[in-house]
């Protein structure tokens, strides 16, 4: 017995040590144990990898050495008793901005030798729009397939069904669609679907199949063109915990089984367009957590009961275009917990019963039109974490009750009319819960005034602050300086000034984005100063930082966003500036004095750079590829502009927005813009660039903004522009090009607001093609050698008949700025160029060329036109009668014509205009009497036979001008007054001198009609003399 007893004890110690032996070899993995990954397996990844593209090497571990175990490499999981490979995570993270990281390429066939794969996840790369592989329905060990936003592209592959053993498959993207869902309904352990973004048009039994799955948990089918959502008398989604189809357009009611999903907890209908009432149903759910209506047309008139009984819910119906009061019976909703009403169209005042709600943690009330005070039975609501009244009407004090709310962590006040006398106030009532109180206080555009109160500093707990947008005035005070848990400050545009030293920010080492531009304050710190804080956003612009460049920003290394534009550096930059900016995504140094070279630019994934409005010198950098935006104009590089463009040819370029002008740049526009494909503006005006504009100009079919304006190039427009049929804005004027305007500007440009030809050499008619040109706002054909008559067809560029604003298309942005595109119109006689109100400016100029016939009477129907101008051409007959129809004319200019007859009466309409110029004509009769005629200048009316103010001529009764006066002589008879005799003085000189400058004046055409016009007025004149006198 004894004995056995001593086996048997020796027994459990050894299996006890096996056991602990084995788990320490699945745990760190003792050589030989577990086994290593099959060979097969190993040589199928090895395959996978060679179709791959990997331009980051993140697969630098799978090498193809004997002794490398592929269950250790980067991405791979193995099961441990077996060494078969069970997982591979090969996803990118969105969330790293590591974009030149994404995986790319081929899939290859060698992963179907992983017979025990369970796991595959490739989402968020980009395979460039490739078909999923349809080999992937013959893995039928996949429990997982995660595909999600990896570019790929076309139909989904039906044998996707024959994955029978699939409980999660996530196809999201915008490049992928479907005929039917029908391969869907093999998947009856499927748990979690996500089609976001696919897209379901075609695929009319959606609802059918996926009411079909029994063990289906999650169904998200978002932004997948949907158009209609069936009945259902019985819905199947006995397992369905959240439910998502946003952004479908349904254009509908509600369809009440979606309240009929018993176990529901999560229902999202974003964007839907759903309208009316939310349906009233009969059964009592319990299960709902989460309502989002937002941006819909639901109404609440009324509230269905079954939501008086929900618990702990929260309920979004953003932008809902809901109007009037809140609705009273929402105080009966008491087991709400967030509520979400913004960007709506209320219009009360605030009603006291939403004060009772005491278990709200979220109130959402923004960018209103609420209006009154914020009463102090606010700290009623103690159960708050989150209040936002942002973008409303109300007025009054802040109440201090505020205070009360010890659970708040988030407050947002801005953009609000409030009356703050003492600002201390605030921040004293919002300390009283201590370290552990608010987090984030936004009182932006408050109408704050004063010091910064030194009180700031008692919000221990504050890790978000923007009070940007008031009048706080003084220096940048200590209270901030004591906020040791702030993240984020933004108190751009105030009027703070004075110095700022480094002591100042000694405790902020926390600090992530300082945002201070708009002020005036100067920072001075130690050339050694090194910050306590890793700043990743940096805005100081027109704050004062120069001249020397700032040191203390070379240890500043994790920085994505940086703009010192305007603070006063004078310097170059220093070389290892550019070691900091590999991850930078926006960097502005624009207006300063920054001078010499720049040899390479360095910034982060897809950046936006500005250097513009500074001295540097010489060549044009060297760029990365990936660069989304660049702008280098008012500077002085100089040299040929053929390596900046056609260097690495095989490269495509990521640019969008592009602008040089304003330097010294020189050479023939380069002739490789297929490298180019992403351009939306290019602006090289104002420089000394010559020949004539390239062919392959016409692969950039993205091109919204072109800008050659002043340079020296020539010849006529190449045919391969009409490709760039999305051009906006074309401005090419004062060059030399010549040849006829090209037929097919109005054939395939039609989405053109502004073309500006102006000052070059274009010759014959104005095509009746530009008519096509709905969109045109300014056109502007001054300075040509044109011909003909206007086209009576004008009347069908309804954009300037339209008084409505133009849509964005002069507006450049992405995810850190925006660029306002800007046109140059001469309008009352001065040069103006227009940026930020582009899109509401509408003229036209056609001066100074050679057309003649008459002004279109349909010309008078671009009611929106606030700038005309046709002088210094032949135009005769006379002003089209409708001419004060036009009543947005601010500028009129007829001036050197033909034009005869009276000014029509209906001009007195044009109660705008402040710049007119009739001179130079052959007009007759009175003034029309009116304020705004009457008090132009003298000179808008020389050079014709009119009378009435403003002029000093008077009119008879009837308007005709009052024959000459004469004197008598002494002898009687009658003699010439002064001015009379100088006329006809004038007319016997004239004769003599008129062969000798014909010649000459003859070549140019505006002296021409001067000097005819002159001639006629004299000839006039003597007329009258020798009637009376005879």
């Amino acid at each position: 017995m004894e004995r056995t007893m001593r086996v048997v004890t020796l027994l459990i110690r050894f299996l006890a040590i096996a056991t602990i032996t084995f788990s320490i070899g699945l745990c760190n993995g003792i050589p030989g144990w577990p086994p290593l990954c099959k060979e097969s397996e190993r040589q199928a990844l090895l395959m996978f990898k060679q179709d791959l593209e990997d331009p980051g090497n993140r697969l630098s571990s799978w090498v193809a050495e004997e002794d490398s175990d592929c269950c250790s490499w980067t991405g791979v999981v193995c099961d441990h008793m077996t060494g078969h490979i069970h997982e591979l995570h090969l996803n990118s993270s969105y969330t790293d901005w590591d974009f030149g990281s994404f995986f790319g390429g081929k899939i290859n066939p060698s992963l179907l030798s992983l017979k025990h794969l369970n796991f595959l996840d490739l989402s968020n790369n980009n395979f460039k729009t490739t078909q999923i592989p349809s080999f992937f329905g013959s893995m039928t060990s996949l429990t997982h397939l995660n595909l999600a936003y990896s570019e790929f592209g076309g139909i989904i592959p039906h044998k996707l069904g024959n994955l029978s053993s699939l409980r999660y498959l996530n196809l999201s993207s915008s490049n992928l669609k479907v005929e039917n869902l029908q391969w869907i309904s093999g998947l009856s352990l499927l748990k979690h679907l996500d089609l976001s973004g696919v897209n379901l048009s075609k695929a009319s039994d959606w609802l059918q199949v996926t009411n079909m799955l029994p063990s289906l948990v999650e169904l998200v089918m978002s932004d997948c063109e949907l158009d209609q959502i069936p009945p259902l008398a019985t819905p199947n989604f006995t397992s369905m915990v959240v439910l998502d189809l946003s952004f479908n357009v349904f254009n509908s009611s509600m369809p009440r089984w979606v309240f009929s999903i018993k176990n529901l907890v999560s229902l999202r209908l974003i964007g839907c367009w759903f309208q009316g009432p939310i349906p009233s149903i009969s059964q009592n759910i319990t299960s709902l957590r989460e309502i989002d209506l937002s941006y819909n047309y639901i109404s609440l008139d009324p509230i269905p009961k079954w939501l008086f009984n929900q618990k702990d819910l929260a309920l979004s119906l953003e932008s809902n275009q809901l109007t009037g009061q809140l609705p009273s019976s929402i105080q009966n909703m008491t087991g709400l917990t967030a509520l979400d009403l913004a960007g709506n169209e209320f219009n009360s005042t605030i009603p006291e019963w939403l004060y009772s709600l005491n278990n709200l943690e979220s109130l959402l009330l923004s960018y209103n039109a609420l209006r009154g005070e914020i009463s102090s039975s606010i700290g009623n609501m103690t159960s708050l974490v989150n209040l936002n009244l942002d973008g409303n009407l109300l007025e009054g004090k802040i109440p201090n009750s505020l205070g009360h709310l010890c659970k708040l962590k988030v407050l947002d006040l801005s953009e609000n009319h409030f009356t703050v006398r003492r600002p201390s106030e605030i921040f004293e009532s919002l300390s009283r819960c201590g370290p552990d109180g608010i987090k984030s206080l936004s009182l932006r555009n408050t109408s704050i005034s004063g010091p910064i109160p030194m009180s700031l500093g008692n919000l221990s707990s504050l890790e978000k602050l923007d009070i940007s947008v008031n009048q706080f005035n003084g220096t940048f005070t200590e209270g901030i300086g004591q906020l040791k848990m702030l993240t984020d400050l933004d108190i751009s545009y105030n009027l703070l000034e004075g110095v700022v030293s480094e002591v100042s920010f000694s405790n902020l080492t926390k600090l992530k984005h300082f945002v201070a531009y708009g002020n005036s304050f100067t920072l001075k710190t130690s050339r050694d100063w090194v910050p306590p804080f890793q700043l990743e956003i940096l805005l100081l612009d027109s704050c004062h930082l120069g001249p020397e460049w700032p040191m203390w920003l070379r240890t500043q290394t994790q920085l994505k966003e940086l703009s010192l534009s305007g603070t006063g550096i004078s310097s170059t930059i220093p070389t290892w500036f550019w070691n900091l900016t590999s991850q930078v995504e926006y960097l502005n140094l624009s207006h300063n004095q920054l001078y010499g070279q720049i040899q390479n630019i360095v910034a982060g994934p897809f950046p936006t750079v500005d250097l513009s409005s500074n001295q540097f010198t010489g060549a044009l950098p060297i760029v990365p590829t990936s660069l989304e935006w660049l702008d280098l104009s008012h500077s002085s590089f100089s040299g040929s502009v053929f390596h900046f463009f056609c260097d690495r040819p095989d490269e495509p370029k990521q640019l969008d927005v592009l602008i040089l002008g304003n330097n010294l740049l020189t050479g023939k526009v380069p002739d490789c813009w297929m490298s180019w494909p992403s351009l939306d503006l290019l602006n090289l005006e104002n420089n000394n660039l010559t020949g004539n504009v390239p062919m392959s100009m016409g692969y950039l079919k993205n091109l919204v903004s072109l800008h050659l304006r002043n340079n020296h190039l020539y010849g006529e427009l190449p045919h391969s522009l009409q490709n760039c049929t999305s051009l906006s804005v074309v401005d090419l004027s004062e060059n030399g090009f010549s040849g006829s305007i090209p037929i097919w500007i109005g054939k395939s440009l039609s989405g053109l607001h502004v073309l500006n030809l102006r000052s070059n050499k274009f010759e014959g008619d104005i095509p009746n093609e530009v008519c096509y040109l709905k969109s045109l706002q300014i056109l502007d054909l001054a300075h040509n050698k044109l011909s003909g008559m206007i086209p009576r067809c004008f009347h069908n560029l309804s954009a300037m008949a339209d008084f409505s604003e133009s849509f964005s298309s002069f507006i450049f942005g992405n995810t850190v700025g925006e660029f306002s595109d800007n046109a140059i119109l001469v309008t009352k006689g001065i040069e103006m160029e227009y940026s930020k109100i582009l899109r509401f400016v509408k003229g036209m100029d056609l001066s100074c060329n050679f057309m003649y016939g008459e002004i279109p009477k349909e010309l008078t129907g671009l009611l929106a036109l606030q700038s005309l101008n046709l002088s210094n051409n032949r135009f005769t007959g006379r002003i089209p009668s409708k001419i004060g129809n036009m009543a947005q004319l601010e500028s009129l200019d007829f001036s050197m014509n033909q034009l005869d007859g009276e000014i029509p009466p209906s001009m007195t309409n044009l109660t705008f205009l402040s710049h007119l110029n009739l001179s130079y004509n052959n007009l007759t009769g009175r003034i029309p009497e009116s304020t705004q005629l009457q008090s132009l200048d003298q000179s808008s009316f020389v050079g014709n036979e009119l009378c009435g103010a403003p002029l000093n001529k008077n009119c008879s009764e009837n308007g005709v001008i009052p024959p000459p006066t004469v004197e008598h002589d002494g002898g009687g008879g009658y003699r010439l007054l002064e001015d009379e005799w100088f006329y006809v003085s004038l007319g016997v000189g004239f004769f003599t001198g008129f062969w000798i400058v014909l010649g000459s004046l003859l070549v140019n055409m505006p002296w021409s009609i001067l000097l005819s016009q002159l001639l006629n007025r004299i000839v006039l004149k003597m007329y009258h003399v020798i009637v009376e006198y005879v």
